[in-house]
């Protein structure tokens, strides 16, 4: 079964730094049409300048995702760029820190429209782009479209501090799952991968301030290193490739062993 991805067009969410680029940089690097999408348009616009055959494998695409008129834009651009959209990944994600008895804190509402709800709304008007391009296409074996959430272990610990993002990530596995087999009889397979701790933007953020949150870190995951973003690049492409042609609501965890430990406090991006 193959892994390549190449031809394939692809929308990756989250895509203007940490894991969400680096798998915009892998697919690409893959032969994958890519529009990479986020806020930050100077960014965006930095990075698809520095990819590789990025003329005409990548574009970018700069807005609020949690606007409705902004994910049917994203779609739009999508379309009249590469004509078709194969693959969706879900990869922004909102990691805050919060106190979680402060009932006057928006925490958990803005974590729940960044890390679910804008998921949620794009992934509906993906998937019925892809059910409709596929009409009248003779009955086939293989999906018609792969999607893929990028989520957290936070889902399945209990951290205090990390309660909106950990109510966020358990809601986006469970959207994972239920839209699988809601869309299972159209052939599209949604998966997502559950992130430990990866390198990303909040991580390198956290381990800056604080000169030992690298060891603590450490220390509590068994592999004894923190993953590269690439690796959790790789994992993604093999859940949007035929080699998974048939996983569907699955939750690949990414996480060097971290949570096959007793919870710990150490919280993770």
């Amino acid at each position: 079964m193959s892994y390549s991805i190449a031809g394939k067009t692809a929308i990756i969410t989250g895509a203007a730094n940490g894991v969400g680029l680096a798998i915009a940089r892998h697919f690409v690097d893959q032969g994958a049409n890519v529009v990479l999408a986020d806020r930050d348009e100077s960014r965006l616009k930095a990075e698809v300048a520095t990819m590789s055959g990025a003329d005409d494998h990548a574009i970018f695409f700069a807005g609020d995702l949690r606007e409705r008129l902004t994910l049917a834009n994203l779609l739009s651009a999508t379309i009249d760029a590469y004509d078709r959209i194969d693959i969706l990944v879900n990869a922004t994600r909102q990691c805050t820190v919060s106190d979680p008895l402060d009932d006057q804190s928006d925490t958990v509402q803005e974590a729940l429209e960044q890390n679910l709800i804008a998921s949620l709304k794009l992934s509906q008007l993906v998937a019925k782009r892809m059910i409709a391009q596929a009409e009248g296409v003779e009955e086939r074996q293989n999906a018609i479209g792969s999607i893929i959430n990028l989520s957290s272990i936070a889902a399945r610990r209990t951290q205090p501090e990390l309660m909106a993002y950990s109510i966020a990530s358990a809601a986006l596995d469970q959207m994972t799952r239920s839209m699988a087999v809601a869309f299972a009889s159209h052939r599209i397979r949604i998966n997502g991968v559950a992130l430990g701790s990866v390198m990303s933007a909040n991580l390198k953020e956290q381990m800056h301030s604080n000169d030992n949150y690298r060891d603590l870190i450490l220390r509590q995951t068994p592999m004894g290193r923190i993953g590269a973003a690439t690796e959790a690049a790789e994992a993604v492409q093999f859940l949007a490739s035929d080699a998974a042609a048939f996983m569907t609501g699955q939750i690949i965890t990414i996480d060097g062993g971290r949570t096959l430990l007793d919870p710990v406090s150490v919280p993770a991006h």
